[in-house]
């Protein structure tokens, strides 16, 4: 039997129990039907029904905030070593089912195996992570003044909402989850209604390894009532929200009467600029990993590619090549680099602009083909003879799709990188340290690797600048997000006060 063949048949009995009695809400420990009936999720290999989902609405949710209000004061209180000790059991939990973590996120986005069977992982490292911060995370600052003595401490700030995405939704959901339940605060999760599956394993896997029922809770449905009712509960005191950055906007919105805190992790149009003295074989890897892994449904992806006219068309060459040899196919199997994108609206918006492309002016150097009509395939993409100017340099695609871009002198690089409304990330590939400085140092981005792809290291900031979002998140980043700075000042002696009404 084949590994693709093995994968199915192991996929077939994890998603029997949803296909079963479907994905129920979970809410204070319970299984909840939806009071909006039930909506279907589908999977993108072969658009076939995997299960029906509770549709969540206002009501669910305000009984999820209800049971996440009140869980709030014992978890709050709770020691920290034993909050600690929870959610290392978390960790090996997740650790132990990530094999059927994979599986099902898999089927369910489309993603490929050889990228989430190491996502589950990443997940379990998350909670690891967090955990081990949970016991100095209310540490604060010894400020003393001539007449006082000040001291600060953190507390959490109370039940969160958590909206998270399609596109690698367990572990963004553990980005988010695992520091806002480390901090001490309860959480009621939102998951993407096109990606429900491994919300309610995260849900089941945290409960089971000791989580107290209502510390976190699950709640599926659409944006315009769920989502809208997470966001305006007064209950909920932030919201922590990855996805596009135009509902961004609507979340800041929603939240203002209730003043609401944001974390917002938006959108990204990433450049990344390759310069003649880079290492070209070390940068042509990195250009294709970061923007055809994934499936290229990613924030962080490099979908500008900016090269420097003197090397444009040996790079292109190359780039050319190695597209047309990167491996679509089905996401179970072991060898496949490029599965089908999430959906169909999805897929519709990524090729149109195959279209739009040309209109333009631009050449479809690889790809801009629809691959098969059993799922939502399409061949990695590359557009060249492109400028800035265009709609496939300026909008976010959120696909295999690369738009390169020639320039000549560093000027003109950092002044196309930062001409976007977004910023993210930025990549810069050269062997000149005072360049490297000196692009760093100007381009409008939250975070920027050199001579590197993005490699995540969790005690550093993540974040983005202008439309890409507002805070950040990793190691006390995270804490200072998900908990109330305090201060207390303490009188050191009997300093004099000044006196009013006295004559």
């Amino acid at each position: 039997m084949s590994a693709l063949d093995t994968n199915i048949e192991k996929l077939a009995g994890h998603l029997a129990r949803f296909k079963a009695s479907g994905i129920k809400n979970r809410v204070a420990g319970e299984d909840r039907d939806g009071s909006g009936g039930v909506f279907q999720t589908t999977s993108p290999v072969d658009k076939s029904v995997i299960c029906d989902v509770a549709h969540g609405t206002a009501a669910d949710i305000d009984t999820a905030a209800q049971a996440a209000h009140d869980a709030f004061p014992a978890w709050r209180d709770m020691p920290a070593t034993e909050r600690r000790r929870i959610l290392l059991n978390v960790a090996e939990a997740i650790e132990a089912r990530a094999e059927e973590i994979a599986l099902c996120e898999c089927w369910d986005t489309g993603q490929t195996w050889r990228f989430m069977s190491k996502a589950a992982l990443r997940g379990a490292e998350n909670f690891r992570f967090f955990a081990d911060q949970v016991v100095q995370a209310r540490d604060g600052q010894h400020l003393k003044s001539p007449t006082l003595m000040n001291i600060t401490t953190r507390v959490p700030l109370g039940p969160v909402g958590v909206i998270t995405p399609w596109n690698t939704p367990f572990m963004l959901s553990t980005w988010k989850i695992a520091p806002a339940l480390a901090a001490g605060c309860t959480v009621v999760h939102k998951p993407a209604e096109d990606s429900p599956l491994t919300a309610r394993l995260l849900v089941e896997i945290a409960e089971e390894a000791g989580l107290p029922p209502g510390v976190l809770n699950t709640v599926n449905g659409f944006g315009p009532d769920a989502g809208k009712a997470l966001c305006e509960h007064p209950k909920l005191k932030a919201i922590a929200f990855v996805g596009e950055s135009a509902t961004g906007s609507k979340i800041v919105k929603q939240g203002a009467d209730t003043h609401k805190r944001n974390h917002l992790e938006l959108g990204g149009k990433n450049p990344v600029i390759v310069f003649d003295d880079a290492d070209l074989d070390r940068a042509l890897d990195a250009v294709i990993f970061m923007i055809y892994s994934i499936n290229g449904e990613r924030c962080t992806s490099s979908s500008r590619l900016l090269v420097q006219d003197t090397i444009k068309d040996e790079f292109e060459a190359k780039l050319i090549e190695r597209v047309n040899n990167i491996k679509v196919g089905h996401p179970l199997d072991p060898a496949t680099e490029i599965g089908p994108l999430v959906t169909e609206e999805h897929y519709n918006k990524v090729t149109s602009y195959f279209d739009l492309a040309k209109e333009d002016g631009a050449t479809v150097a690889a790809g801009g083909e629809k691959v098969g009509d059993k799922g939502y395939f399409i061949r990695p993409t590359l557009f060249t003879n492109a400028n800035n100017d265009m709609r496939i340099a300026r909008e976010e695609i959120f696909g295999p799709v690369l738009t390169s871009i020639p320039f000549l002198t560093a000027e003109e690089a950092l002044s196309i990188a930062n001409d976007t409304e977004y910023g993210l990330t930025g990549y810069v590939w050269t062997n000149d340290l005072t360049r490297a400085l000196w692009m760093t140092e100007r381009m409008e981005a939250g975070m920027i690797w050199v001579n590197s792809e993005n490699v995540r290291h969790l005690p550093t900031p993540f974040g983005g600048a202008k439309a890409s979002g507002i805070g950040r998140d990793g190691g006390d980043w995270s804490f200072e997000f998900y908990m109330e700075q305090k201060h207390i000042g303490f009188a050191t002696g009997q300093h004099k006060i000044m006196q009013l009404g006295k004559g």
